[in-house]
């Protein structure tokens, strides 16, 4: 498979995927896009080998087979599409093997993981599963320095935190419970009522709880933006407007007072794109 075939594989399996993503990715120049477009090609195939395995693979086989496709990026031949991909961009752009390293390791956690006791160890997965991915974009963008790292981890929180509240419905109908259980005790919250959707003062307490820790981040990840120079943070545009979108969902949360076990909360496509298109003025002309 040539490069610029591999590259279309990545950019149509992207945008088949129809993440809150995607409409970020088309206010960058073509070739910062290319590479989006097969890191989260990357990162949605290694994520979905565990949540959303094809009949009859073994996760565990996956992920052996994405280390050993990661391997060959930096030192063989690799062989998918993905990867072949991959493999192009993170010459042209030096991003650390060790990034990827973590995003798997994050992804295994759920195999063996469906509940955090403590939020240090939420925080581990959340590091791993979505702060990696800013540190990994931050090389697309080029802006890498200390500060722009400490944006990309603090946002990368705030995004799966934002996720975790978005998604506690979908996550008990699997088995899961991300909201660290130390929180539910001190909520007087209990794991079955989790499980039973039950909504109560005591839910919305412990929501709410949850809710300010993603604020915590949202706002650790603006003053983080705010030590950047102008440049830099024109440079960070797109991660802007996933900030915006996020930031966006969290409110509708917020909003529902937490109605998080019906319908999944969600922009639409207009909504979507209205705030990117406010972000990247903003950015453009501010």
């Amino acid at each position: 498979m040539t490069v610029s075939e591999a590259q279309a594989y990545c950019t149509a399996y992207t945008k088949k995927s129809g993440s809150n993503f995607y409409y970020s990715f088309l206010f960058l120049p073509k070739a910062k896009r290319d590479a989006m477009y097969t890191v989260y090609a990357f990162c949605k195939a290694v994520d979905s080998a565990v949540d959303e395995p094809t009949v009859g693979s073994n996760p565990k086989d996956e992920l052996k087979h994405w280390r050993e496709e990661l391997e060959a990026v930096y030192s063989g031949t690799p062989t998918t599409p993905i990867m072949v991909s991959l493999a192009c961009h993170v010459k042209a752009l030096g991003i650390p093997k060790a990034y990827f390293e973590e995003l798997i390791k994050g992804v295994e956690m759920d195999l063996f993981n469906n509940r955090y006791v403590t939020f240090d160890e939420l925080s581990l997965y959340c590091y791993r599963v979505a702060s990696v991915v800013g540190l990994i974009c931050l090389h697309i963008f080029g802006v890498t320095s200390a500060r722009a790292q400490d944006y990309a981890v603090a946002l990368g929180m705030a995004f799966q935190l934002t996720n975790i509240l978005r998604d506690v419905g979908t996550d008990a109908a699997e088995s899961r419970i991300y909201l660290p259980l130390d929180d539910l005790r001190k909520w007087n919250h209990s794991e079955k009522a989790i499980f039973n959707r039950s909504y109560s003062p005591e839910f919305r307490a412990l929501m709410e709880y949850e809710a300010s820790r993603a604020h915590h981040y949202y706002k650790r990840a603006d003053a983080a933006l705010m030590g950047l120079s102008p440049q830099e943070r024109r440079a960070l545009t797109v991660a802007e407007i996933m900030r915006g979108v996020y930031s966006r969902i969290l409110e509708r949360i917020e909003q529902s007072n937490y109605q998080v076990f019906g319908p999944r909360i969600s922009l639409t496509t207009i909504q979507r794109m209205i705030i990117a298109l406010r972000v990247w003025l903003r950015s453009r002309f501010s």
